[in-house]
């Protein structure tokens, strides 16, 4: 196939060039019915091409003309047999994943270090999650990926599974054996989907851990948008045939996606293909240059630690993801999200994430030496500002614990409920989830029996000043619990 065309992108242009009279949606009709200060500022070209699925264009839920051309190309590129666009994010895509696969009442393995879409998708599907550990590193206060021998284990245990989940790479680019993963899920003829949210630039470069595809996943939601250069909210779903339905696949995608398909996201979705593939390789390599460095550079500031390969070595940590650079803050005596506080205010620097223990920096082919130096400045400001307070003593480390999962966390959504204060909520089943967002990890969700460890781990994360959300109540002071019921006497 001939990667260097961008049928989706190239025919919008083509659409455009014959100056049509739209008498259709949007109304604001190439800009010219916009306010005049939004319109100057976006401009003409990029409200121009904001289109919707009239035939010339293809639509998104049927393709069968650019869009599919576009489609069929980012296949080849990704190593798969299918790949579905999405204007949904990688959440769209994941949740089409489990939709997929699973009915009420079927059995999905799945790490807890799950992202919030996965639990959604349960919870839509009435699938039953069986949670596995992930790999916790108690040096760095993080979860990592989940190992061959716990899926095998967990397999044996739940032979009639419909799926394993699996995090490829982890928000941190950690990756464990995913080949193996797959080849052991693979004997049992079950599915594997992989959450591959933060690795659309994995498959491009041979310095960096097996993509889904190249590992012999069934099915992959790959977000193009984190660090493929595709706009945000546009993301893949790569499939391969066998042991998934591609046409329930489609049907799924469409049920979840908005019939007012956003024809930017689409065209950045084509053009960031075209790029990866041409050139991935190659800003890549200039990218790992770049890490290289930069983990080098803060390994030399005091009280600071970026990890690299030291970390592999475990099931879990089977290969990484240079790009990912995770700097533990703890030996300074504050939090991540100090940290994060502290250069956004003196530096305009924002992370893409902090927690209890690190800051978390992603660098891209976008980032030049002079960013790197830029912050590499601010965290020596850093170290300097809060050495007093460095703490060199080891510092425990804590990480939520797994709660009981009592009820489906579908039926406990629908469930009936009661509003009782969080804090005396333990040993109550919850209707609803919490997470720390980013990552969005669940500390508990719908059907999980709510322990005294989930309240002093949510309120650890508060005062730190982390982000705790997902409770109705967004003041967190309440949570909606399944009613209790009463046997009459």
């Amino acid at each position: 196939m001939n990667q260097n065309a961008t049928p989706l992108f190239s025919g919008l242009l083509q659409h455009i060039k014959k100056d049509p009279k739209a008498f259709h949606i949007p109304g604001h009709k190439a800009g010219k019915g916009m306010e005049p200060t939004f319109q100057e500022f976006i401009g003409y070209n990029t409200l121009a091409i904001d289109l919707i699925n009239i035939e010339p264009l293809d639509d998104l839920h049927h393709p069968r003309g650019i869009i599919k051309e576009a489609q069929q190309l980012a296949a080849s590129a990704f190593g798969a047999d299918h790949t579905f666009f999405s204007v949904q994010g990688t959440s769209g895509a994941i949740m089409t994943m489990i939709l997929s696969v699973c009915n009420p009442g079927d059995k999905i393995i799945v790490p807890r270090n799950i992202h919030k879409s996965v639990s959604s998708a349960i919870i839509f599907s009435g699938a039953i999650p069986i949670f596995i550990h992930p790999e916790l590193d108690h040096t760095l206060g993080i979860s990592h990926g989940i190992t061959p021998n716990a899926v095998a284990k967990a397999l044996h245990a739940h032979p009639d599974a419909k799926a394993v989940l699996v995090i490829n790479p982890t928000y941190f680019g950690i990756a464990a054996d995913l080949k193996q993963i797959v080849n052991i899920a693979h004997q049992f003829h079950i599915p594997v989907l992989v959450d591959e949210a933060h690795g659309v630039h994995i498959h491009f470069h041979d310095k960096l851990p097996l993509s889904a595809m190249q590992a012999g996943a069934d099915m992959a939601a790959t977000s193009v948008h984190k660090l493929g250069g595709s706009l945000t909210q546009s993301s893949v779903l790569n499939v391969k045939d066998g042991l998934v339905n591609h046409d329930r696949v489609q049907t799924v995608m469409s049920m979840l996606t908005t019939t007012s398909t956003s024809y930017i996201l689409l065209a950045s979705l084509d053009v960031a293909r075209k790029y990866l593939y041409q050139h991935g390789t190659e800003l890549l390599t200039q990218t790992l240059k770049y890490a290289e460095f930069a983990r080098n550079e803060i390994n030399q500031i005091p009280h600071l630690y970026s990890p690299g390969g030291e970390l592999l070595g475990t099931e879990a940590t089977f290969d990484y993801d240079p790009t990912k650079i995770i700097i533990s803050v703890k030996n300074l005596g504050i939090t991540g999200h100090d940290a994060e506080v502290w250069l956004r205010e003196n530096y305009q620097i924002e992370v893409e994430l902090s927690d209890m223990y690190n800051i978390l920096c992603i660098l891209t082919p976008a980032d030049s030496k002079e960013d790197l130096e830029y912050i590499l400045n601010a965290l020596k400001q850093l170290s300097q500002h809060y050495q007093d307070g460095a703490n060199l003593q080891e510092i425990k480390v804590s990480i939520a614990e797994i709660p009981l999962l009592a009820v489906s966390p579908r039926d406990a959504f629908y469930a009936e409920y009661e509003v009782i204060p969080l804090q005396e909520s333990a040993g109550r089943i919850s209707a609803e989830s919490i997470m720390v967002y980013p990552p969005g990890i669940p500390i508990f969700i719908p059907g999980e029996i709510i322990s005294e460890e989930n309240l002093e781990y949510i309120s650890e994360n508060i005062n730190s000043g982390l982000p705790v959300q997902g409770l109705e109540d967004e003041t967190l002071a309440t949570v909606r619990v399944l009613k209790e019921r009463v046997a009459f006497k």
